[in-house]
């Protein structure tokens, strides 16, 4: 099969590799389409830690069940599937306290295996969720950012009313909008200093958007201010903007060496709560459910499609950040 090999950081190319076979409680699913996001950016460039090379990207994908190995049950050929690419070792203290996305030997389709940048990919049957007639193959690949976003509000006040801040308009930026705004927000405001993707916010539903928080009338701060660009300068800044009592939230994936300069004495004086949120964890079956009910506005996400041979074009895309979610279709 063909598929996209990142040999080494800044190395990458298409190549004839062999086609995976499932082993025991495994599938091999046909990619229909894969999402490209900041991680996989971070993967090419060598700045995600748990990644080795050489390694297949690619954890944002659907298609259809082609194989089936040994002892699968609830899976059969030809199912239509979007795939939780988590990957938890099941025995760690976190995962015995149902926090496998801290799992001591944390993993991930795409990100620590080889992952759905390829014609087909190997994966546990108990990760495949099939898709809502509601949605089709491509809209699916929204399914593994949405997991991710729904997690992010699990460990989010659950305050209606509240005002959020957000950072970043980009696809994660965007989910967060449209979640925000389905979980009873008083305002939704969005920061980008692309003024094109602030002009999706707004037809999205933003309440009001701006290249820099100072041009928003918001002396007092929001009760919710939360970082999708793991951009150290805005994070630095977008801590600053939460009101006194409210929280912070470190969405964004920052380089794995990044450091940044916050104040401790105001978290103390201000009672500033800030939390991270890492991928998924029992969230990726709500998504699902949220896409089949038309959460998202899945036209407006989806912008690019290219084939696995233009993935040094799909990434420069997505790095002039002239889209929203770019994807790749192998078969094409």
């Amino acid at each position: 099969m063909r598929a996209v090999v990142i040999q080494t950081p800044g190395s990458y190319s298409v190549e004839t590799v062999a086609d995976p076979a499932p082993g025991p409680g495994e599938v091999v699913v046909e990619v229909a389409a894969v999402g490209i996001c900041g991680t996989d950016l971070h993967i090419v460039q060598g700045e995600f830690a748990p990644t080795p090379y050489p390694i297949i990207p690619g954890h944002e994908f659907t298609g259809a069940v082609v194989a089936l190995g040994a002892e699968v049950s609830g899976v059969r050929e030809g199912d239509r599937v979007a795939v939780d690419p988590s990957l938890f070792c099941g025995s760690c203290h976190f995962c015995s306290i149902g926090r496998g996305n801290l799992c001591e030997r944390w993993g991930a389709i795409g990100d620590t295996v080889d992952g759905a940048m390829a014609q087909y990919v190997k994966v546990p049957a108990a990760n495949c969720y099939r898709l809502p007639e509601s949605v089709d193959l491509a809209q699916g690949t929204l399914i593994e950012p949405l997991s991710c976003a729904v997690h992010g509000f699990d460990v989010l006040p659950r305050d209606l009313g509240a005002h959020y801040l957000i950072y970043g308009a980009g696809t994660m930026g965007l989910m967060m909008l449209q979640l925000a705004r389905r979980a009873g927000a008083a305002s939704v405001s969005v920061i980008d200093i692309n003024t094109e993707r602030l002009k999706v916010a707004e037809q999205l539903g933003a309440d009001a958007v701006a290249t820099g928080a100072d041009a928003l009338d918001r002396p007092q701060g929001w009760e919710i201010v939360i970082d999708c660009t793991g951009v150290v300068p805005v994070i630095e800044d977008a801590i600053t903007r939460v009101r006194r009592g409210g929280t912070f939230q470190q969405f964004g994936v920052a380089p794995s060496d990044a450091m940044a300069r916050i104040s401790p004495f105001r978290i103390y004086n201000d009672e500033i709560t800030v939390v991270g949120s890492m991928a998924v964890v029992h969230s990726f079956g709500r998504a699902v459910e949220l896409m089949g009910k038309g959460a998202l506005d899945a036209d407006t996400m989806i912008t690019h499609s290219y084939g696995l041979g233009d993935f040094g074009r799909a990434l420069e895309t997505f790095q002039q950040g002239t889209g929203r979610k770019i994807q790749l279709r192998p078969a094409s």
